[in-house]
């Protein structure tokens, strides 16, 4: 029997085409950053925004214009493009230990308090596509405002060998 290995592809890219996912280019950084950082054997990311095909879906405050349901979804967007930062920096997804931590920036209106809820679409996400290796610590900020306007940023910090 042909596995995702004989056929080239890592398990963890094979669990991304499962579950309809594909890793897209990096983002070129909006500043002065790199994507992705190695020191020892982590991978620290730069924080990520929501871009699809290179231009962000959504802009603007949730509770005031961006619901918190579009928000877990945009969180998601996220943290597939932190995937393909993490990628980019140790080539072979199948070498995360663990995602360590992801802290995520929810830029909010201020009576919006549901942060939370809003960046369990980035961990739910690394959970499906890591399993018990994509189970992390976590942070969860409300923000006044996030480059270009966006209305998530996720980061995350993982473990490789």
């Amino acid at each position: 029997m042909e596995t995702a290995q004989t056929q080239g592809n890592s398990r963890i890219e094979a669990r991304l085409s499962e579950l309809g996912l594909v890793l897209p280019a990096v983002a070129a950084p909006v500043a002065a950053y790199v994507p992705a950082v190695v020191s020892g054997s982590y991978v620290y990311t730069s924080g990520q925004l929501p871009f699809v095909d290179g231009k962000l879906t959504s802009t603007g405050k949730v509770g005031a214009g961006v619901s918190a349901e579009d928000a877990k979804e945009l969180a998601a967007t996220c943290a597939i493009n932190a995937i393909a930062a993490l990628k980019s920096a140790i080539g072979d997804l199948d070498r995360v230990i663990r995602i360590v931590k992801v802290v995520g920036f929810v830029a909010s209106d201020p009576s919006f308090t549901g942060q939370p809820g809003v960046i369990n679409g980035a961990s739910e996400l690394l959970g499906e596509v890591f399993g018990g290796a994509g189970v992390h610590a976590r942070s969860a900020v409300g923000v006044a405002v996030l480059p270009l306007d966006s209305p998530v940023e996720v980061e995350l910090i993982a473990e490789f060998q």
